[in-house]
C-alpha cells in the first residue's frame, strides 16, 4: 500500500490508502521580471531563493460504518493538526529515498461516500528543496581535511562540527575557487550550520567568534575541507537536496 509519513507517523497507521499524488511539480523561482520601455526582454532581479511548494495527496479511508469512520477522523486530524505551527519531516513510498520539510495547508474537505468512506485530499505547504536521507549520514575524518562529494546539481548547506583547540582558519574548496572562514578560538569543538546560518557549541552561540563570508556550502563536484590549526577531527552532514 502506497503510504506518506508526517511528523514520525505513517499514513499507513490509519488505514488511509492513497489514490493520486500531487507532488511531482517543480517550485517556482523566486524572481522579478523588469520591463524597459524600448528595451526588449525583461531584466531579471531575482531574489535567489525558491518558493515553497504544495504537495497534495489524495487519500481515502474505508471503515464498517460511519460511527467507526468519524472515530478514526478524529484520530487523523489529531495527528495531522499537532504542532501546526512548525515544519515536519514528511516523506512517502513513492520517492523512498527522499524527504521534504512541510506543515499540513488548509482545511480537509471530507467526503462521506456511501456512508462508509471518506474521501479528501491532504495538502502541505512544504520547502523547496526534498533531502536525501543520505545526505542526513554524518561523514568524518581523525584528521584535519576531509573530502566530500556532492552527488547533486545543486549546493548543499551543510552542518560541520570541528574538534580542536585554539585558533583554526576553515577552509572549503571546489574547483579553483576556496572560501575560508576565522574561528578566534575553539574550546573542545565547535559546531557551524550552514542551514541554520548560526555558529554555536551545545547550546551556547559562537556567532561572534567566526569572522567570513556567509556559510559553508558544498558545491556540486567534489569538495575539500581543510583546516589551518589544532583541528583532530572534522565530522559533515552534508544535507545533499534536489528539487
Amino acid at each position: 500500500m502506497s503510504y506518506f509519513t508526517y511528523n514520525g507517523r505513517s499514513s499507513a497507521e490509519f488505514g488511509l490508502h492513497i489514490e493520486k499524488k500531487d507532488v511531482f511539480s517543480a517550485p517556482e523561482y523566486d524572481a522579478e521580471f523588469i520591463s524597459i520601455p524600448g528595451r526588449s526582454g525583461d531584466i531579471i532581479n531575482p531574489n535567489r531563493r525558491f518558493s515553497n511548494i504544495k504537495v497534495t495527496y489524495t487519500v481515502f479511508l474505508a471503515q464498517k460504518n460511519t460511527a467507526a469512520l468519524v472515530s478514526k477522523l478524529r484520530d487523523i486530524k489529531g495527528w495531522l493538526y499537532s504542532e501546526p505551527d512548525r515544519y515536519h519531516e514528511l516523506s512517502d513510498s513513492y520517492d523512498a529515498e527522499y524527504f521534504r520539510y512541510g506543515v499540513i495547508s488548509g482545511n480537509l474537505d471530507i467526503e462521506e461516500q456511501l456512508t462508509k468512506i471518506g474521501s479528501f485530499t491532504v495538502t502541505f505547504n512544504c520547502k523547496p528543496y526534498k533531502y536525501s536521507f543520505a545526505g542526513q549520514e554524518t561523514v568524518a575524518a581523525d584528521a584535519s581535511e576531509l573530502t566530500i562529494t556532492n552527488p547533486t546539481a545543486f549546493e548543499s548547506r551543510p552542518y560541520i562540527k570541528l574538534y580542536g583547540s585554539g585558533a583554526v582558519t576553515l577552509n572549503v574548496s571546489s574547483g579553483n575557487s576556496t572560501n575560508s572562514w576565522t574561528i578566534s578560538a575553539i574550546d573542545e569543538y565547535i559546531e557551524i550550520d550552514s542551514e541554520l546560518m548560526n555558529c554555536f557549541k551545545g547550546t551556547v552561540l559562537k556567532n561572534d567568534t567566526v569572522t567570513g563570508d556567509s556559510f559553508p556550502t558544498l558545491q556540486p563536484s567534489t569538495s575539500t575541507i581543510s583546516c589551518v590549526g589544532a583541528v583532530t577531527r572534522i565530522e559533515v552532514i552534508p544535507r545533499w537536496c534536489c528539487l
